[in-house]
């Protein structure tokens, strides 16, 4: 056997590989998913979240010279929880936050000092508070995608339903799973369309008070096309966050 070894375009394979690999690579930037294991009705599977995070950080990777890292999986889905969706699994936003800490804590002990964090579930709003006190800990952070990146994604795939009314299982998610990983989209979405615009009191009833199935947004529009075109507009939306590192870190903002 020869002594080559054959090794991925770009660093999205980096988590299985070695210390020699990540020592060749000589990034600078590291990206953590941070997904979810939640309800998405009765034909996306609990891990969906992971699944969109995880694939927008290996684009990302594969693109960027960045170090990507393993997706954090169980995450804050309090508003998914209800004996009606079995499955949903929770832990508390001071611990995603602590979680969170320690791996950037962990990541400056090797020479890791920049930190994004590619979250796929919206219920996760502590990590804006992560973002917000990194300053002056030693790393900074950014959180990807922002409402603007996702907005330019949308346009560019011609996605049809509104951010308000895509919420959960819709056309966005549904796409970039019949694009990723097909095998993991049951029937179904084709007739499960439901809209629920009106979400006023989510927080404190749950998203069982405005829907029956889980889904609020319309999958039957999802198609395998805008799953690819959403995940490119992404990886186009990231190098102004890579730039934004970059001058900070030597100083040009702050």
């Amino acid at each position: 056997m020869s002594g080559s070894r054959t090794r991925p375009a770009g660093s999205g394979l980096l988590p299985y590989g070695t210390t020699r690999d990540v020592r060749e690579e000589r990034a600078e930037v590291a990206v953590l998913p941070v997904g979810s294991f939640e309800q998405h009705g009765p034909y996306l599977p609990l891990v969906t979240d992971t699944v969109v995070a995880a694939v927008i950080a290996r684009e990302v990777a594969a693109a960027h010279p960045v170090r990507l890292l393993p997706p954090l999986t169980i995450s804050c889905s309090h508003e998914h929880e209800h004996p009606d969706w079995p499955g949903t699994v929770s832990i508390s936003a001071a611990t995603l936050h602590a979680v969170v800490l320690d791996i950037a804590a962990s990541l400056r002990r090797t020479g890791i000092h920049r930190l994004v964090l590619i979250n796929g579930h919206g219920g996760n709003y502590v990590l804006r508070n992560v973002v917000q006190e990194s300053a002056g800990t030693g790393t900074r952070m950014a959180l990807f995608p922002g409402t603007a990146d996702w907005d330019a994604a949308r346009e560019r795939a011609g996605v049809r339903t509104s951010s308000r009314s895509d919420m959960h299982a819709g056309e966005v998610e549904t796409s970039i799973l019949l694009h990723e990983s097909p095998e993991l989209v049951r029937p179904g979405y084709e007739t499960s369309d439901f809209l629920a615009d009106d979400r006023e009191y989510l927080l404190t009833l749950g998203l069982r008070a405005y829907t029956e199935s889980g889904v609020v947004g319309r999958p039957s529009l999802a198609s395998a096309g805008k799953g690819k075109e959403l995940l490119a507009g992404l990886v186009d939306s990231f190098g102004a966050y890579l730039a934004l590192l970059t001058r900070a870190e030597s100083g040009g903002a702050r």
